[in-house]
């Protein structure tokens, strides 16, 4: 068995209820929630805090963390794990532990112009209009898992 790339990721809701999702800046039509790699040393909560500040602009005081769950578990495709030019090279998936966080009310909105910027729009939707074909195939089924496990919702499999 290969080795995991650490990973934490951001379920930010809002006052009511909406979730918010990030397209990628290189990858229109992409669209995710705020993560990223867990450095060396760092423990998930202080790698949660820092991928929400580095991608969203959001600092701890604009939001809480609810709960978290782990570990979901997922698999490059091939291409990518040939890729010399990404740290993906040296994994064969990522493992992932997501944080529910709860957006102060005060705070409305995210700063997508962050550098290095990760982002080109975000949109706050229902849970339950999260649509799968935002999503490259390898990753589908471990969104399934999570949008099952913290908000009851069954995405369509889509390909």
């Amino acid at each position: 068995m290969g080795k995991y790339r650490s990973n934490v990721a951001a379920l930010m809701i809002n006052k009511d209820g909406y979730l918010l999702v990030c397209e990628r800046l290189r990858n229109p039509g992409a669209w995710q929630f705020p993560q990223g790699g867990v450095n060396e040393g760092e423990s998930l909560e202080a790698a949660i805090v820092r991928e929400v500040e580095e991608e969203i602009g959001l600092e701890p005081k604009d939001y809480r963390v609810e709960r978290s769950k782990g570990v979901y578990r997922y698999d490059y495709p091939p291409e990518a794990q040939k890729n010399k030019l990404s740290h993906k090279v040296d994994f064969v998936g990522q493992e992932q532990t997501y944080f529910l966080c709860q957006l102060n009310e005060r705070v409305t909105e995210v700063n997508l112009m962050q550098e290095p910027r990760e982002f080109r729009a975000a949109k706050w939707i229902r849970p339950s209009e999260f649509e799968s074909g935002w999503l490259p195939d390898f990753k589908k089924k471990t969104y399934r898992e999570v949008m099952r496990d913290f908000f009851g919702v069954e995405l369509a499999e889509v390909s």
